[in-house]
């Protein structure tokens, strides 16, 4: 592992984040969307175990999870247009590792998806997020930050199976509504049918709102020590599954 190889492709990753502004602005649309119609909304009418009728504090971690998750498949897309490009090829020439190209490139992911969950924070604290204490901050944080690991790697093995960039958007987005809509970001798990409840468990991005929401609001339905090993584990998983199928690509 070359750690100026990894950091050559974050910061490349980085760069490109900060100058498109329009990705930034854009990709929050339907995050606010959720909080300010949604959430406030429905504040008044659903009441949720642990919360009172407080609608909104329940929902917050649950679209802050969207945001960074959405935010990281995208980042996926990525290794699609490189080798459309041709840039691809030119950083396989170079003598370096492919997993340190698929390692920067995850870490870029997972930056830019934790900075956007960030955004999404500051928005909330403005429309009634509530913090129990500034360890709650660091805790909603780690998790944000092991989602954009996970998921951006996630990206990156199903990118190496691609060919078209616009087909990558099409199979990312019926990917990722129904992990969000299983993974208790909207509803408590615990209202959920009896026959959901189990692949509700099965879903990776449910420890990562939990967590989240223990991290934020101090009211998780689910042991964050469990949360954080689950999600942990499958961050593992899904670098070394990245890492394998991009070893595997066809350039």
């Amino acid at each position: 592992m070359k750690p100026n190889v990894i950091y050559t492709i974050w910061l490349r990753t980085m760069k490109r984040y900060i100058r498109l502004k329009s990705r930034i602005i854009g990709s929050i649309g339907m995050p606010l969307f959720f909080l300010l119609f949604l959430g406030l909304g429905l504040n008044s009418v659903v009441t949720i175990p642990g919360l009172g009728q407080n609608y909104t504090q329940f929902i917050i971690p649950g679209i802050v999870c969207f945001m960074v998750t959405y935010t990281s498949f995208q980042s996926g897309i990525q290794i699609l247009w490189d080798k459309q490009f041709g840039f691809l090829k030119e950083i396989l020439v170079a003598p370096v590792s492919r997993f340190d190209i698929v390692f920067g490139q995850t870490l870029g992911g997972a930056t830019t998806a934790f900075l956007q969950g960030i955004i999404i924070v500051v928005i909330s604290l403005f429309i009634g997020l509530n913090i129990v204490n500034s360890i709650g901050f660091l805790i909603a944080f780690g998790f944000m930050v092991l989602i954009g690991i996970a998921f951006t790697a996630f990206g990156i093995a199903l990118a190496s199976r691609m060919e078209d960039p616009t087909g990558y958007q099409f199979i990312t987005s019926f990917i990722v509504l129904p992990i969000f809509g299983l993974s208790g970001a909207i509803f408590p798990i615990s209202s959920l049918p009896a026959w959901i409840a189990p692949i509700t468990l099965c879903d990776p991005l449910t420890y990562g709102v939990e967590g989240i929401r223990y991290g934020l609001t101090g009211v998780s339905q689910i042991n964050p020590v469990l949360c954080l090993a689950a999600l942990g584990f499958f961050a593992i998983m899904m670098t070394m599954v990245g890492a394998f199928l991009f070893r595997k690509m066809n350039y």
